[in-house]
């Protein structure tokens, strides 16, 4: 309904990274390993650098050196403090050391070197400087201390994710996307269809523009907002609306991080995440998925938990507390608003609910057309011919069904999106790609090709049953073939009438198995399983059923209603008796119903499937000129007025 952001640089989601992470034990472990690898380098490399790496000259006595600069084969003498470096006439090196207390002039002369031997001799001082003196001298000490600090350090940041992050345990973390920031920020210009949902939205925009206008008066804005709506309809896109069109701070968290295995942790994180509002006030909180941490209390559907509670009892306290906050609102999303506790939802807390419905085809339209604007589309495309054909698809599955049509393209090696592309993107989307290693025998391919064309036959007959647009034995997902079949107008409402010809249709199938072969195959189980669901829901749900009269017994899902339990029952079991007696009954006089019309356009079936056979997928207008061939009149669209498209 809403557009997704995946498709607009304006609306990306808090971007994370894709780089898988290793578990918290095997990444300290590796870190430890290369730490000690790092410094048993590091210990090399010094041993190798402080060592001597070359010969060392040789040494000898100070009385030698003496007598060989009386026989005048000393050239050169380098004093280095009390290190002597001598220079032989033969290029030869030596070593050897003076007396600390003395000269070397001095020393030499009291072993008796006479002055003109000592003038023959270049004597150069060699003078080093403070640093590096007491560098050399610290340096055997300095460099393993300098080596043990360096591991101490890396290790210390490798233990913070364990150990260090205890002090942050109970810090929420919430994603902050800034208003000043324009490549995140996204307005409801951004966001197609969802007109009702955002023209409620709009107030709570202009009271965070203008608080001043709103409390001058006496209003106060409702504190909460819950978006409810299916998966994919725009809910966190909406809310981050609400944000962009207001410039304040939007900090989005989800409903399972505040659970934790400690209890108390859940509620000092929602503390956190309240505090952290206030300081960047006007804010708006987004908590996607509250049902998670906001399912009712005390029934242990969903599972007891005394953090849960204890999280979910610290919302309620910030939400209606005694501090006011009145410039920060909170929004939630949830597709289950019926597991949410009442004290979430009284007046105070969550008092508005904005429900955001699936697009209709004025909506799909538009949301198509904001998911083309990158796409080169061929001259041939028609949004409005797909529009037509994706009732109940979602925004997220519009986005998708544009996705799968581009990548389709490329696949083939074209540099625009056509609308055969589209086409197959939306039987994409619904059962999945085409199973193309799935090749069935010629006994399998004549069975389902029999068993696609008793739904069409049968759909085709029936006055309220949706008309057929496509029949196809080619496998998708789990689906050997599929007869898809589309209403001519959204509808917001479903007729008894119509319910009963869904059942029929669903049999047709297994009718056409039985009819032409004697025997069932295990291709009509999900069939069977639909119409048996459709079947209950309107004996005890819907109040179709004569019998049972208007009573409600069951809730969504099948639950009991009332808090009753998955596997509660809030009747006897004689009324349990009854409903199977009731679903039996309907699904029975719909097999009839098929069975008849089975029987009766026998040729037309037997047309219909060997048509099948040989082309493996039929097209509306082919299939309908077989019905006129047949004697079957298809069924035309009537006269509706239209509301003008966006």
């Amino acid at each position: 309904m809403a557009e997704t952001p995946k498709d607009l640089p304006t609306g990306k989601r808090p971007k994370r990274s894709n780089i898988p992470q290793l578990p918290q034990g095997d990444s300290f472990w590796i870190n430890l390993g290369v730490s000690v690898l790092l410094l048993l380098m590091f210990a090399g490399a010094y041993s190798y650098l402080a060592g001597d790496t070359q010969e060392k000259p040789e040494e000898i006595a100070i009385s030698q050196l003496a007598q060989d600069m009386s026989a005048g084969i000393i050239t050169k003498i380098v004093v280095d403090g009390d290190d002597l470096a001598v220079t032989y006439a033969d290029q030869t090196e030596k070593k050897s050391k003076k007396e600390a207390e003395s000269g070397l002039t001095e020393t030499l002369a009291n072993y008796g070197v006479a002055k003109e031997a000592l003038d023959r001799v270049s004597i150069d001082i060699k003078r080093e400087s403070s640093f590096q003196f007491w560098l050399q001298a610290l340096a055997p000490f300095l460099a393993p201390i300098l080596l043990i600090a360096f591991f101490v350090w890396y290790l210390s940041r490798q233990v913070k994710g364990a150990g260090m992050q205890a002090f942050s345990f109970g810090q929420s973390k919430p994603r902050i996307q800034d208003p000043n920031d324009s490549e995140t920020r996204i307005t409801f210009k951004d966001v197609a269809g969802a007109k009702e949902a955002k023209e409620e939205l709009l107030e709570i925009v202009d009271f965070l523009k203008n608080p001043k206008k709103f409390l001058d008066i006496g209003a106060r804005i409702p504190k909460g907002i819950l978006l409810m709506g299916a998966p994919g309809t725009g809910k966190t896109l909406l809310a981050r609306a609400v944000a962009g069109e207001a410039g304040v701070p939007f900090m989005s968290i989800s409903g399972s991080e505040f659970v934790e295995m400690f209890v108390g942790v859940g509620a000092s994180r929602v503390r956190d995440l309240f505090l952290t509002a206030k300081k960047a006030a006007p804010a708006i909180i987004f908590v996607d998925e509250i049902d998670a941490v906001g399912r009712v209390r005390g029934t242990g559907v969903g599972g007891g938990n005394d953090e849960r509670e204890q999280t979910l009892n610290q919302i309620l306290v910030e939400m209606d507390g005694f501090e006011p906050n009145e410039k920060v609102i909170v929004m939630a999303a949830t597709n289950r608003p019926d597991v949410l506790d009442p004290a979430l939802l009284r007046p105070g807390r969550f008092d508005r609910r904005v429900t955001i419905d699936l697009p209709d085809r004025g909506d799909r339209l538009a949301i198509l057309q904001v998911h083309a604007r990158k796409k080169p589309l061929a001259e041939d495309i028609n949004l409005e011919v797909i529009a037509e054909r994706t009732p109940g698809f979602s925004g997220a599955d519009l986005f998708s069904l544009m996705n799968e049509g581009a990548i389709l393209a490329a696949r083939e090696g074209r540099k625009t999106v056509a609308q055969y592309d589209l086409i197959r993107s939306i039987e994409k989307v619904m059962l999945g790609p085409e199973r193309k290693s799935h090749v069935l025998n010629k006994k399998e391919k004549e069975i389902t090709a029999y068993h696609e064309a008793g739904h069409a036959l049968v759909a085709s007959v029936l006055p309220y049953a949706d008309p057929v647009h496509k029949i196809s034995i080619i496998s998708r997902g789990r689906a050997a073939g599929y007869t898809l079949k589309l209403p001519f107008e959204d509808k917001k409402m479903q007729s008894k009438k119509e319910f009963l010809d869904d059942i029929a249709m669903s049999l047709g199938g297994y009718i056409a198995e039985k009819e032409v072969f004697g025997d069932i195959t295990t291709g009509p189980s999900n069939d069977l399983q639909v119409l048996t669901s459709l079947a209950r829901a309107m004996v005890t749900r819907y109040g179709m059923s004569d019998k049972m009269g208007t009573v409600a017994l069951e809730g969504d899902g099948g639950r009991a209603l009332f808090g009753g339990g998955v596997d509660g029952k809030e009747y006897s079991e004689k009324i349990s008796s009854e409903i199977d007696v009731e679903v039996k009954l309907i699904i029975d006089e719909a097999y009839a119903k098929a069975l008849d019309i089975i029987t009766k356009h026998r040729p037309l079936l037997n047309t219909i499937a060997e048509v099948l056979v040989e082309k493996e997928t039929l097209e509306r207008e082919e299939f309908e000129k077989i019905l006129i061939a047949g004697g079957v009149t298809p069924k035309k669209k009537q006269d509706i007025e239209h509301q003008p498209l966006v």
